[in-house]
């Protein structure tokens, strides 16, 4: 038995949670999967993972040895990393996890100048909806975070601040008129997706303005949409075909704004912003490749407690 393989079809069982899935992941037939894992619970005697009709549940045995496995899965993967580092190969596959407006926006034009400092690195890419936390399957996941401060057992690093925008086309804005002020947004079509964590209430602050805050809250705005969707790429192609302001994160408009495709309104003033994570699972050895695409992702976005996407966008930056 290669109990190499044999572990690393039990542990990707596990992370697939069906012997099909793991098959697929691993480009083997699921009966393959099924043998590997026979014969290491074989080997050790024991029984690894309880088998019903509906579901996979690990046994006490199991739940231990999982643990360690994935241990010397990822020293040994270290290890391996490490001397084809020294020969200037790095290679592998990577899985990344994120919402596909940011994958689709700003990680996928960027995957070209990775592969060409890397070429031996793939990528397994994953779009999901917004993520508070890791996706357990993933080696990076895109996290984005509000006003609550994410927490977790991962380690997360900081890419950049990605403020609210609201925008339309420049014909919208000739036929409707510009809003010059929050209270004048309730007289628009607001295109603003519906999800949990957008606000029913908006507080705008002028930008700037340090004397008293300039707030102003805005109630109900978001009762005036025509269309209502979980997806903003969906709502930002609904405002380009003039529909109505939407309202997004400024990464997935930024190329749009400099065009001039696409207009901001009401850019004296902010109404909140979210931070963009990079997130890795808590391990004594995170693989090299990792480690390396994490920080070309930092270098990309800066880093930094500011809005990468707007410089030069207009004034509220």
């Amino acid at each position: 038995m290669d109990q190499f393989r044999a572990m690393t079809a039990f542990v990707r069982v596990i992370d697939e949670g069906s012997f099909a899935k793991a098959a697929r992941a691993l480009d083997l037939t699921p009966p393959v999967i099924t043998r590997l894992v026979s014969d290491l619970e074989q080997a050790l005697g024991t029984r690894l993972i309880h088998r019903t009709t509906r579901r996979l549940a690990l046994t006490a045995v199991g739940a231990q040895y999982l643990e360690r496995a994935r241990q010397i899965l990822a020293d040994l993967e270290e290890a391996n990393t490490q001397a084809m580092t020294t020969t200037g190969q790095l290679r592998g596959v990577l899985r990344v996890s994120g919402p596909l407006p940011f994958l689709v926006h700003q990680v996928a034009p960027r995957l070209p100048a990775f592969r060409e400092r890397y070429p031996g690195v793939d990528f397994e890419v994953t779009a999901a909806a917004m993520l508070e936390a890791p996706d357990e399957n993933a080696d990076v996941t895109l996290l984005l975070s509000g006003p609550r401060p994410i927490d977790g057992d991962f380690v997360a690093r900081r890419l950049a601040h990605a403020q609210i925008v609201f925008c339309a086309t420049p014909d919208y804005l000739d036929r409707h008129g510009r809003p010059q002020s929050p209270a004048d947004l309730d007289a628009h079509q607001l295109l603003v997706p519906n999800v949990s964590f957008a606000p029913r209430e908006w507080t705008f602050r002028r930008v700037g303005d340090g004397r008293d805050g300039a707030a102003q809250q805005v109630v109900g705005v978001l009762r005036r949409s025509a269309i209502s969707s979980t997806s903003t790429d969906l709502l930002l192609a609904a405002a380009r075909a003039g529909m109505g302001i939407a309202g997004t994160l400024s990464y997935s408009v930024a190329d749009a704004l400099r065009e001039g495709s696409l207009e901001r309104v009401l850019a004296d003033w902010s109404v909140g912003h979210y931070v963009v994570h990079a997130a890795m699972p808590t391990r004594k050895y995170l693989p090299l490749r990792t480690r390396v695409f994490t920080d070309f992702l930092v270098e990309a976005f800066g880093g930094e407690e500011r809005d990468p996407w707007l410089t030069g966008c207009n004034r509220a930056e």
